[in-house]
């Protein structure tokens, strides 16, 4: 057996596939706003889904030029995901965005007192208060945290290995989480416990699945940290898992927002991603907090950055930018950085979503297995890295 340091710590971070009740929900709601926006691009969409036996239950706020048949796109989102969309009824509950919340966001508190001296980048208010949190790392490529990064993995090649038959007898439901032992530098040192819990055919034998599962699901999902002698891997731990997804778990919109975004390295404002548009500061306020956080991490100046910004409703400035380095800073103090941030990048709403460019119609793909880490998305870029070095240098 391996000699525990008394210094070492364990961190953990789950992640749930597509077919989660929680994430089917997510899936419609983004389905909803990228239809809206792919016809209005100025759509206000605050769109909530509740999924349960034989019901999907769409309910909110959408004032957009365009309508979108809803009953379809839930259907269309059950049929990709791998459930049977005839076996679900779909009951729309649908009215506009409130004329109070909608003159705070269209004018903002700074151009209604005249303090912006009518900048078009103050026109846009904050569309709620609240407190947004984006985090970065040096200690993977994508600059998050290892056991959320191999969390997502799991669930994923799970995912994949259900839809391409690699492994039959899988079903949509499915979850992973993902224990690594670090050691009293903060290094990520091996995986500790690996849980996958797959959904599966009742004919399906439970030997079977777990070699199926461990030979091409774990073992390709975790290259990146195979697991050691010492590494408890749980298959499948309450030994059956045919009853799942919405006939065994009411599901609901933002339940799932620590697998959304850090897991246990980074607290959370509390505000939901999935089915608002970009003037809901709890999304797009996440998304530049995240992309601020690592471009500070890929310009050297810290090992690893938490960014908190806090919004008024209706206010396009921030009420709060602050930068934590957990001491890991390499040039200057903390609060030195946070005003370097806000010299660098735009923070109010329409700064943010022009330069993070989120009236594209891309967010469906964001509603599973993460919305950072991703390459893809504008707010993974460190294109302002340079910038951040030159400002505080």
């Amino acid at each position: 057996m391996m000699q525990k340091n008394i210094m070492n710590q364990f961190y953990t971070a789950e992640s749930v596939t597509e077919g989660h009740p929680d994430k089917l929900c997510d899936l419609i709601a983004d389905s909803v706003l990228d239809e809206c926006l792919s016809h209005d691009a100025l759509s206000r969409v605050a769109c909530e889904v509740l999924a349960t036996k034989g019901q999907i239950i769409v309910a909110g706020e959408i004032t957009s030029l365009f309508e979108p048949d809803i009953t379809q796109i839930a259907h269309s989102v059950l049929r990709k995901v791998g459930y049977e969309p005839s076996r679900f009824a779909v009951q729309c509950l649908i009215h506009k965005q409130s004329p109070d919340i909608a003159a705070g966001v269209n004018c903002s508190l700074e151009q209604r007192r005249n303090l912006g001296k009518n900048r078009s980048v103050q026109q846009l208010g904050a569309g709620d208060q609240g407190v947004m949190v984006g985090y970065a790392c040096s200690e993977t490529p994508q600059m998050m945290p290892l056991p959320v990064v191999l969390a997502h993995r799991l669930t994923s090649a799970l995912t994949v290995a259900r839809k391409s038959g690699m492994v039959q007898g899988l079903c949509p439901d499915g979850k992973a989480q993902v224990t690594v032992e670090y050691d009293e530098d903060g290094n990520p040192l091996r995986l500790d416990t690996i849980v996958l819990s797959a959904q599966h055919s009742p004919k399906k034998s439970s030997d079977e699945l777990y070699w199926e599962l461990t030979d091409k699901v774990l073992t390709p999902a975790l290259r990146a940290m195979p697991p050691d002698e010492d590494t408890k891997i749980l298959l499948n731990p309450s030994g059956r898992f045919v009853l799942g997804g919405p006939e065994a778990d009411t599901g609901l919109t933002g339940r799932k927002l620590m697998v959304d975004s850090y897991g246990v390295f980074a607290p959370h404002g509390g505000g939901a991603f999935s089915g608002k548009d970009p003037t809901k500061v709890d999304r797009s306020g996440a998304y530049m907090a995240r992309y601020i956080a690592k471009n500070l991490v890929a310009a050297g100046l810290c090992a690893k950055c938490q960014v908190t910004l806090a919004y008024a409703i209706g206010k396009a400035e921030p009420v709060m930018v602050e930068v934590d380095t957990f001491g890991t800073g390499t040039v200057c103090a903390d609060d030195c950085l946070a005003e370097a941030v806000k010299l660098v990048f735009g923070l109010t709403p329409a700064e943010i979503i022009s330069q993070l460019d989120l009236l594209t119609p891309r967010y469906t793909q964001t509603a599973a297995y993460g919305h950072f880490g991703k390459p893809e998305f504008p707010w993974e870029r460190t294109n302002q890295a340079k910038i951040l070095q030159a400002a505080v240098i």
